[in-house]
């Protein structure tokens, strides 16, 4: 109900005027601080709610109080014909003296330090600000002026009201009141109109308050605002499966169930309760109401922060869910929180939740996390890439496919399971498709071996490898390395040889490609890696390696890279026809030309592939050249 109040013909009013520290904060607070107007109802709420709190703990063992029976409630009273908000609360109430205690000087002696410190550093107040409680004079963003009204649960006391214009002084006068509570009155200024509509008042009450252990209501209206109860604060043996999902979708609008949920409640080092939720997805619907990554950080379950996202490293960003800790040492505005041991200690307890969650997921659900994989794996791979302090209680989370198992999903544990007797390495491969690096030629040597390929494919992994460069006592290789060492494979003769080009013609041969491809290469040479393909392109020696190389073609778009040798094969057969060709023969150099572009196109560097076309006509109509029809 909206509380009405008359001066007390035996006490008038007298302006008291506001320390002057007070004021100059007071203006801080009404003009620059607060970047969301609608701030002030979530501090006028929390506000009550504290007010409901006091009363509520003086009750347990004290029941001689005024309105003992009266319900502890909030209510909202818009009034659009005087074009007042008032916040209405059954709380523990305030006498005069306290009124003028709590509302006429900040935070007593903390205005002053304040201001000191304001001076002493010459940061902006943000930065600075401490805990000063003083949230009520936000009011000042929406309102001309402020009438407080209140009574003291005590059955004595008298009721007193405050009012104030947000100027050099405030008063204090006696007030008829005859129920337990305070009542704050504001008189909304013009533009701030959109706060005495209903829709917008439950919409910030749903979106900052929803959480407020007392019913919140709109008067004139039955039912209740806010939901009350907070999940995450209530015992997990209590709360069933659909109870989280329907939360999630509340939180998210998602359509779609989360694949799992971690129910966290912590006392030591800090206090907090926590729920987290991994979704099926990383694409938002276009009805999702999170559209940014960020936690929903509450204290006090008083939403703090819609989108925080210093509770986990940046590579966890897909984590949807709230944190709630009273622990919580707030700026002035409630609007940020200040960095401390405490928001450190609470990123340590939730991100070491997401990785044990995640753990036990990917040992006991193979299939579901196959599905996480699918879609938040390339957010882990930029963990292992980025993670300063401890990237290897990633590495166990990372799942590939290989050249020979590409339809699983497989661990380095995996990998290192099915590893065989005489390896010493993991190998993987580097490219932009997994179909087209199963043609690559850097795997004739480990193939011929039978040894296992990772295959990684996607842009982030040029990043991930280069910190990812062993697994346990394996070190990780590239297996387009140039100086990839031959291995003797059981049981055959070391000085067992291919037949291939003879010695002799390697000089000419080797003498034709170089004059051909001319500054297109620096190097040509014969190769004993090869043995299915007639070429590769490997780097020059003192290049950078081809994971820096990606990197580099990443970032910069103008990237060139250094030129490449071209190894060739000469026990192929390609390559020992091309030998016996004249070196003068036209079908010779159009060869030549195809074997260095298609080894380009295999590396993914090739600028122009359709420019292969007309090359590969000529071939097409030499290679039918005597047959019939012909």
């Amino acid at each position: 109900m909206t509380e009405t109040t008359t001066p007390s013909p035996s006490h008038e009013a007298q302006p008291i005027p506001f320390k002057a520290e007070t004021r100059q904060l007071l203006d801080i607070l009404a003009h620059s601080l607060y970047t969301n107007r609608e701030i002030f109802l979530r501090e006028l709420i929390s506000n009550a709610s504290d007010a409901l709190t006091r009363l509520d703990f003086e009750m347990l063992t004290n029941r001689d109080v005024l309105d003992a029976d009266a319900e502890l409630a909030i209510t909202i009273s818009p009034n659009s014909q005087d074009k007042t908000l008032t916040i209405t609360d059954s709380g523990i109430g305030m006498t005069e003296a306290e009124l003028i205690e709590n509302l006429g000087t900040i935070a007593h002696s903390g205005a002053r330090a304040f201001m000191s410190a304001a001076k002493q550093t010459g940061q902006g107040a943000v930065d600075i600000i401490g805990q000063f409680g003083v949230g009520f004079y936000s009011a000042f963003m929406v309102a001309e002026s402020i009438r407080v009204v209140s009574r003291s649960y005590h059955k004595e006391a008298q009721a007193a009201a405050w009012f104030s214009t947000g100027g050099d002084t405030y008063t204090i006068e006696e007030a008829n009141r005859e129920k337990r509570g305070t009542s704050v009155i504001l008189k909304l200024r013009e533009d701030a109109a959109e706060f005495l509509e209903e829709y917008r008042l439950r919409e910030v009450i749903r979106k900052h308050s929803d959480f407020i252990p007392f019913p919140i209501y709109i008067e004139g209206k039955e039912e209740q605002v806010n939901r009350q109860t907070a999940l995450w604060r209530q015992q997990p043996r209590q709360v069933e499966q659909k109870d989280y999902d329907e939360f999630y979708k509340q939180l998210t609008l998602d359509f779609e169930a989360p694949l799992l949920h971690a129910h966290m409640a912590v006392d030591a080092p800090v206090q907090m309760y926590a729920l987290l939720y991994i979704p099926a997805g990383h694409e938002r619907s276009m009805f999702s109401l999170r559209r940014e990554e960020g936690l929903k950080l509450y204290s006090h379950k008083v939403l703090i922060q819609e989108y925080c996202r210093d509770l986990l490293p940046n590579y966890f960003r897909f984590v949807q869910g709230v944190v709630d800790s009273e622990d919580l040492p707030l700026n002035i505005s409630r609007e940020t929180v200040q960095s401390n041991k405490v928001m450190a200690q609470l990123k340590k307890l939730i991100t070491s939740k997401v990785q044990d969650t995640l753990t036990k997921m990917a040992t006991e659900n193979s299939d579901q996390y196959g599905k996480f994989w699918e879609a938040f794996g390339q957010y882990i791979k930029e963990g292992v890439a980025l993670e300063q302090e401890s990237p290897k209680e990633l590495h166990s989370l990372l799942r590939f496919h290989t050249i020979s198992l590409s339809d699983q999903w497989s661990s380095l544990d995996d990998y290192v399971g099915r590893m065989k007797p005489d390896q010493k390495k993991i190998y993987y491969i580097m490219g932009d498709d997994e179909r087209s690096i199963k043609y690559s030629p850097h795997l004739d040597l480990v193939r011929g071996y039978d040894y296992e390929v990772l295959a990684l494919t996607e842009p982030i992994d040029a990043f991930m490898v280069v910190r990812l460069t062993e697994y346990k006592e394996f070190p990780l290789e590239n297996v387009a390395t140039a100086d990839l060492k031959p291995l003797e494979k059981a049981g055959q003769d070391s000085g067992e040889a291919s037949p291939g080009v003879a010695d002799q013609d390697f000089t000419e041969l080797l003498s034709r490609f170089k004059t051909q491809l001319g500054e297109r290469v620096s190097d040509v040479r014969i190769s004993d890696r090869l043995s299915d393909s007639p070429a590769r392109l490997v780097d020059p020696e003192g290049a950078p390696n081809q994971e820096i190389q990606r990197v580099y073609r990443i970032l910069k778009e103008d990237f060139q890279p250094p030129k490449k040798v071209l190894e060739l094969n000469p026990s192929h057969e390609i390559v020992r026809g091309l030998n016996a060709l004249p070196a003068e023969d036209e079908l010779g150099k159009l060869i030549v030309e195809q074997v260095f572009e298609d080894a380009l196109l295999v590396e993914g560097i090739h600028s122009d592939p359709v420019s292969m076309i007309p090359r590969l006509q000529q071939l097409m109509e030499a290679a039918l050249k005597g047959k019939p029809g012909n």
